[in-house]
């Protein structure tokens, strides 16, 4: 388990190099790697940990620099399209997994260890918090994102109000991430220090989680 944990952090931390790596190995077939991790991270509400923004902004990245890299370039509009889908699709399965099993996940069983009380009543409270746009807010959250289409399921959300929030939030998600990467991936101090620029995303993208957590734990939230 601490193995799997630490190729995880690797893969984020390292996403330039394992890229590469990918990019020369796979080729066009990288496209469905970039696919299916996307899919599963927003798709299969047990697998919150795989990287979201940090792959997207990388990905965006490999769209500009190309050769400098040692490989050919990945084709921008191709990944953007296949990103968008790989979220709208993915979000859509998490919510017909919620819709199934919301409300029937033993405390004790597997899935209902993995996906504890806590966590849904979160995600639950942000939902019932923020409405349809709840849906749009948690594409820039890491985590959160995983569990609001499941709870959407789970609350018997209509589908087709549901369809349209996970498309405008997949949209603005995928062209925000995958354009700052295309854009400024590039720039020396960028691409010299990506480690550190991809842990600054990650922060950026935790914070709202952090100040809504501490909001919802102040005495005047409490009260209400």
């Amino acid at each position: 388990m601490i193995t799997m944990i630490e190729h995880v952090i690797s893969f984020i931390l390292h996403i330039d190099q394992h890229l590469v790596e990918i990019i020369k190995d796979y080729k066009n077939w990288t496209y469905g790697i970039l696919f299916a991790i996307v899919f599963i991270e927003t798709g299969l509400v047990i697998f919150p940990f795989l990287p979201g923004d940090s792959l997207l902004f990388a990905a965006g990245t490999f769209t500009a620099i190309g050769g400098a890299s040692g490989v050919p370039p990945l084709n921008l509009t191709v990944v953007i399209v296949v990103f968008f889908v790989a979220a709208v699709l993915g979000d859509s399965l998490n919510y017909e997994i919620g819709k199934k099993v919301g409300t029937t996940i033993k405390p004790g069983s597997l899935l209902g260890k993995m996906i504890n009380q806590e966590k849904m009543d979160k995600a639950e409270a942000f939902f019932n918090k923020h409405g349809g746009k709840t849906i749009v807010i948690a594409r820039f959250m890491p985590f959160i994102r995983t569990f609001i289409p499941f709870v959407a399921g789970a609350s018997r959300m209509k589908y087709g109000y549901f369809l349209l929030y996970n498309m405008v939030g997949a949209a603005l998600w995928v062209l925000s991430c995958t354009l700052l990467g295309h854009f400024f991936g590039n720039i020396p101090i960028v691409r010299d220090n990506f480690s550190k620029v991809l842990i600054i995303i990650i922060l950026l993208s935790v914070i709202p989680a952090i100040v809504g957590l501490v909001k919802s734990r102040t005495p005047k939230s409490k009260t209400r």
